[in-house]
């Protein structure tokens, strides 16, 4: 397997590879990169899929890639997915997968016309003093001390930043600046999480600093990502004969390992309550989806509050079990052993009043009936106790969706302190109390409120122990290569698996493992897509600086003599252009 980039190999068509005929392959999981490692193996693979078998312990697929109504509840979306132009793995993927809305479109076409048609921004990034802009004016407000705290860890080295947190590498100017602000609701980041991570992100999307503020680097589907995205790949691949097994918990893998080889050679499973499984030969190919973002998640209802689950997590217990095997399968506890740290919790919001759209409104400052881009991202409510962003996609958010009702998208970083109108906890809350601390902070009179929460909107409150998990402070070795050495037929793809080229809590690094599995195990004769390269482009790398000054330039030291020697040695060279272009010298 090589990694490329340019229209050569992303157009090429890559011939069949020796033994395909003879061989199998078995998933782990029915999420997203499942999905997508069978869609590798039909396409790039020529495997037939009704040699493709997909295990799943739930009763559907997608994994995080949720979005469901559930009958005595309502809607439920667990998370949102934000996307953008460089997932390069991810719409090499979808551009092969027939949209289900568009005759002869693919789910990339689909995805395209309608950002080109609607693209998307904020015009409202946070509220403060219950609904009013909190005037962050775009504006990043990082101090001179803070700018050098990014540049530091921008150019320290992974190992250098191995096994820290966040609030160990940046200082307190920074941890109070709005691009922390901006940072933390957009990803979820803590104080607490790994400093490499951060790293990484800076790394991968420096390209889209400027639109950090108003979400104009970001891209949504026309629906919840479900409808959008896992419907059409699994209806795609039931069409090509691969096979699906819900209510199937993978138990354990047995392998043959000895000095310079690893074989998997007996997956073990539990359906409908029997144990089951199957022997594995070389030929059997492996792809293992290891730890997960939403185990043991919890559903409350509008009287109701989510359960913190916190008793055995299967797939992390799978993972545990694989990973005593051998030390090269990671090390799942530094992931998964730390849920105070890496939980939070979601709510999604049925509106059923017409008065709550006209808040939604006041604040989005666009109609949310119109079916276009509505908040363009998640709002922040800076002076929030629970940290609380919530955010209106396009409507309706489910094809279900009655004409008149809005589905909103609730989350808090901090769901252990008491509220601002609610004086408790989220994580103790009801789905109607979730919904009362909502409409405080959208600037509903405080006489409306409780009526309205109870009659006005049906909440469903989401738990999730794990759900930044990948975030914690790691080092080399705690996630497992892909695949890793000495592997004959086996690979671990997802959120937990190490590629070394780009960075998770992405659908890019869901599509972007099993890709590269895919392609190594079978060795497919064409590059992996490259990890866009925005981080070695200088014009980007200036661009970025200007935004991270807020436009500020620079003034060239020295005094008259200084600025004398720059316009004579500096000014009229290509360097210089490019200074002026990004306005980055007075």
């Amino acid at each position: 397997m090589y990694h490329s980039s340019g229209n050569y190999e992303a157009f090429a068509r890559p011939r069949k590879p020796a033994g395909v005929d003879d061989k199998a392959a078995w998933f782990v999981g029915a999420g997203l990169a499942s999905l997508a490692g069978a869609a590798f193996l039909i396409r790039d693979g020529r495997m037939p899929g009704s040699r493709i078998t997909i295990l799943e312990r739930l009763r559907l697929p997608g994994g995080a890639l949720d979005g469901i109504k559930e009958p005595e509840r309502g809607f439920v979306i667990r998370g949102g997915r934000e996307m953008e132009d460089h997932f390069e793995c991810l719409w090499d993927l979808f551009r092969s997968i027939p949209s289900l809305e568009i005759e002869g479109a693919s789910v990339l076409d689909e995805f395209y016309w309608l950002n080109k048609d609607d693209p998307n921004f904020s015009l409202q990034r946070a509220t403060v003093d219950r609904g009013q802009d909190a005037r962050t004016d775009g504006l990043f407000g990082l101090s001179d001390k803070a700018q050098q705290d990014i540049i530091k860890v921008f150019l320290a080295t992974r190992a250098d930043m191995e096994g820290k947190r966040i609030d160990e590498v940046f200082g307190a100017d920074f941890l109070a600046s709005n691009f922390w602000l901006y940072w933390r609701t957009m990803f979820a980041f803590e104080e607490w999480h790994s400093a490499l991570e951060m790293k990484l992100y800076l790394h991968r999307f420096i390209h889209h600093i400027g639109g950090l503020p108003d979400f104009s680097a970001l891209k949504f589907t026309k629906y919840n990502q479900y409808e959008s995205l896992t419907l059409p790949l699994y209806t795609w691949l039931l069409e090509q004969g691969v096979v699906f097994h819900f209510s199937t918990e993978v138990t354990d893998v047995d392998f043959d390992i000895s000095a310079g080889r690893k074989q998997a050679t007996r997956l073990h499973w539990i359906r409908d309550g029997a144990p089951g499984g199957v022997d594995l030969s070389a030929d059997d190919l492996l792809f293992m989806t290891i730890g997960s973002l939403t185990e043991n998640s919890d559903n409350g209802d509008h009287h109701t509050p989510a359960r913190l689950n916190e008793g055995p997590a299967p797939a992390w217990d799978l993972w545990r079990r694989i990973a005593a095997k051998d030390p090269s399968f990671g090390r799942p506890d530094v992931f998964g052993a730390h849920i105070p740290q890496t939980k939070w919790e979601s709510a999604t919001v049925t509106t059923l009043d017409p008065r709550i759209p006209a808040y939604i409104q006041k604040i989005a400052k666009r109609d949310p009936f119109s079916g276009r881009v509505v908040t363009g991202g998640v709002v922040s409510v800076r002076d929030s106790s629970w940290l609380l962003s919530w955010t209106v996609n396009r409507q309706p958010h489910f094809k279900a969706q009655k004409p008149t009702e809005i589905v909103v998208w609730i989350y808090s970083l901090f769901v252990d302190v008491p509220g601002d109108y609610v004086r408790k906890p989220m994580q103790d809350c009801t789905g109607e109390e979730i919904t009362k601390e909502w409409l405080y902070h959208l600037g509903v009179p405080a006489d409306e409120i409780d009526e309205l929460a109870a009659t006005g909107a049906r909440t469903v409150p989401c738990m999730m122990p794990y759900v930044t998990s990948f975030f914690m402070p790691r080092r080399a070795g705690d996630r497992p290569d892909v695949v890793p050495s000495g592997s004959v037929n086996f690979a671990f793809i997802g959120q937990f698996a190490e590629t070394g080229r780009d960075c998770i809590f992405t659908t890019e690094y869901s599509v972007r493992t099993p890709m590269e599995a895919v392609y190594q195990l079978l060795d497919i004769e064409r590059g992996v897509p490259e990890v866009f390269n925005s981080t070695y482009d200088v014009r980007t790398l200036l661009a970025a600086t200007n935004r991270l000054r807020d436009g500020d330039e620079f003034r060239v030291p020295g005094g008259t003599l200084g600025r004398t020697l720059y316009r004579n040695k500096v000014e009229s060279t290509e360097i210089g252009q490019l200074l002026q272009q990004f306005r980055l010298v007075e």
